[in-house]
């Protein structure tokens, strides 16, 4: 049983990585009330998608598709799609973040805090 446990991890331990990574995230997410935090959870979720498509797009014993003077067989390329798609996402998350940070700013400048408790204090106290 024990081997057959150990083999599952050597084989798809990436995979169980990359799920606890998302999994840290969300957890995160829904019990932190700082919103730095959960912004730095939004970017740990990001980074395991990322890690996750990087991940499967590799190939054993792959090549880049790149024009060679040999000859190589098709089988043998590296899909350059889920990288660049991976690229892409990168950038959107630093766009994310940037966007995140700055309403942050913004937040602590009118309520003097980032923490959601009191913020919604301070919300229902107007009301």
């Amino acid at each position: 049983m024990m081997t057959q446990i150990n083999g599952l991890l050597a084989s798809k331990g990436i995979y169980f990585l990359t799920l606890l990574l998302l999994l840290l995230g969300v957890y995160g997410m829904v019990s932190c009330k700082n919103y730095m935090k959960k912004l730095i959870c939004m970017n740990i979720m990001q980074v395991a998608v990322i890690f996750f498509y990087l991940c499967f797009a590799q190939k054993k014993g792959g090549t880049i598709p790149v024009a060679l003077d040999t000859i190589v067989n098709a089988d043998k390329y590296v899909n350059p799609i889920p990288h660049g798609l991976m690229l892409t996402a990168i950038v959107v998350s630093l766009g994310t973040t940037g966007v995140g940070l700055a309403l942050l700013t913004r937040i602590k400048e009118k309520y003097g805090s980032i923490e959601e408790d009191d913020i919604i204090r301070r919300e229902n106290r107007f009301k």
